[in-house]
C-alpha cells in the first residue's frame, strides 16, 4: 500500500471515525437536500427546512421540558452558535428560539431568491444549517 493511500486512509478515519460524524453529514448538502426537499424540486424553502427542523427540536428534546440545553444539542452548536440562539439568556433554547436560528442561517445562506439548493447549503451559514439539524 502506497504512503498516499495509508496517510488518506488514517485522515478519513481520523476525521469520520473519531470526531463521529454522521453519514448524512459527511455526505453534505445534497444528502441534506434529499432529507428536506418534501416537493422534490432539488431546493429547499424556508417552511420545508423549519418543519423539519421542528420535527428535529423535538426529537432532540431529550428530557420533555420544553428547551433544549448544551447537553442535548451534543456540539450542534458552537459556543458562540448557542449564545445567538439563546434570545433570552437563561442558558436553554425553546422551540421558537430554536426556529428562528434556523431562520437566521437559513437566510444568511440564501442568495435572496427564498430557496436554498447544495451551492447555498454550502456556505459556512448553509454547513451551520445542516449540522444543527442533523
Amino acid at each position: 500500500m502506497s504512503k498516499r493511500i495509508l496517510v488518506a486512509s488514517f485522515a478519513a478515519f481520523t476525521f469520520f471515525g473519531a470526531f463521529n460524524v454522521p453519514a448524512a453529514l459527511a455526505a453534505g448538502p445534497k444528502s441534506f437536500l434529499a432529507s428536506v426537499d418534501k416537493d422534490n424540486d432539488g431546493t429547499v424553502s424556508l417552511d420545508e427546512v423549519k418543519a423539519y427542523a421542528s420535527a428535529r427540536f423535538q426529537a432532540l428534546e431529550t428530557d420533555k421540558d420544553g428547551t433544549l440545553d448544551a447537553k442535548e444539542l451534543k456540539g450542534r452548536l458552537s459556543a458562540r452558535g448557542f449564545k445567538a440562539a439563546n434570545a433570552d439568556a437563561d442558558k436553554t433554547i425553546d422551540e421558537a428560539e430554536f426556529l428562528a436560528y434556523v431562520e437566521k442561517l437559513f437566510k444568511e445562506a440564501n442568495d435572496n431568491d427564498d430557496t436554498l439548493d447544495a451551492k447555498e447549503l454550502g456556505t459556512p451559514a448553509g454547513r451551520k444549517l445542516i449540522k444543527l439539524l442533523k
